[in-house]
């Protein structure tokens, strides 16, 4: 049975890559359609460039948000989730956050790139991000018009995805590293304060033999409820140290007497912007 990789999804269509590199479309079994780009499946050739997935491989890493509702895959088999906030529009650090602790859940090294850094404004942005590279995190300062060299070598040997919100200049970063794909850009809304999504498919293009890299929609919202509240605790890197020392065992962190994290965000060892994020968190899930 044939193998392939999944370069594109359209919904409940996918496009395969075979081994020879040639490209076929395809649909799965029944109603299922949970697979992502990266996935690595075993096909059933029905035609000449169409088949039908039979079934899919062991997955490494899966990188995915969920809502009360329903979950949405992004990706799998990546080892790098590479965030792009830029200065305009706006980027959320709730939603930095948010994505920050994806990663840290499915253990996938996060990369923060602050693009547009060609623009006016970008002290503020750096002074916010400063937080995180205080944290341990990478943080890369980008102008992906002018020059894109030093992304390179943080995708090299990486299957990295990229995430962020509409307008921070990811289909843009694609172009820089990949000029013949010409991929859409869209201008933003300097009124709104906010991007137009150009990106409606996730796509997995190659960089070199090495390095693939999974360009996915632009997010609004990054939903954690697949999350338990111990696994969001851990994920907040700088927490660690601490859990396990609060006075009661189900300790949330929020007003509760001999708590090890509190205590830390007095002694300075965990900053109240970081502690807000997760109280907002813990309190989102206990409402779900």
């Amino acid at each position: 049975m044939p193998q392939g990789l999944v370069v594109s999804s359209y919904g409940k269509r996918y496009e395969i890559e075979l081994a020879d590199k040639s490209r076929i479309s395809c649909v799965t079994r029944g109603k299922k359609n949970d697979l992502a780009c990266g996935d690595q499946v075993n096909i059933k050739l029905t035609a000449t460039a169409e088949g039908v997935v039979e079934s899919s491989l062991t997955r490494t890493s899966l990188l995915y948000r969920s809502n009360t509702i329903k979950s949405k895959i992004l990706a799998s088999n990546v080892t790098q989730i590479v965030i792009v906030l830029a200065t305009q529009p706006s980027f959320y650090e709730a939603l930095l956050n948010r994505c920050l602790i994806a990663a840290e859940a499915a253990s996938i090294a996060p990369l923060i790139v602050l693009n547009k850094c060609d623009l006016p404004d970008i002290d503020n942005a750096k002074s916010k991000l400063q937080l995180y590279t205080d944290l341990g995190y990478k943080v890369v300062h980008l102008s992906a018009k002018q020059d894109i060299h030093i992304m390179r070598q943080y995708l090299t040997n990486h299957q990295s995805v990229l995430v962020g919100q509409s307008g921070m200049g990811k289909s843009t970063i694609i172009n820089a590293l990949l000029p013949h794909m010409n991929v859409k850009t869209q201008n933003i809304s300097t009124v709104l304060d906010s991007g137009k999504h150009t990106t409606t498919a996730t796509h997995l293009y190659h960089l070199n033999e090495s390095s693939n890299l999974i360009d996915s929609p632009g997010l609004q919202e990054f939903g954690l409820n697949h999350l338990s509240n111990e696994q969001i605790e851990l994920a907040f890197k700088e927490f660690r140290p601490f859990l396990g020392k609060c006075r009661f065992n189900n300790c949330r962190h929020s007003h509760e007497p001999d708590c090890a994290v509190l205590n830390a965000v007095k002694a300075d060892k965990i900053t109240t912007t970081r502690l807000r994020f997760y109280q907002q968190l813990s309190l989102e899930l206990s409402l779900n």
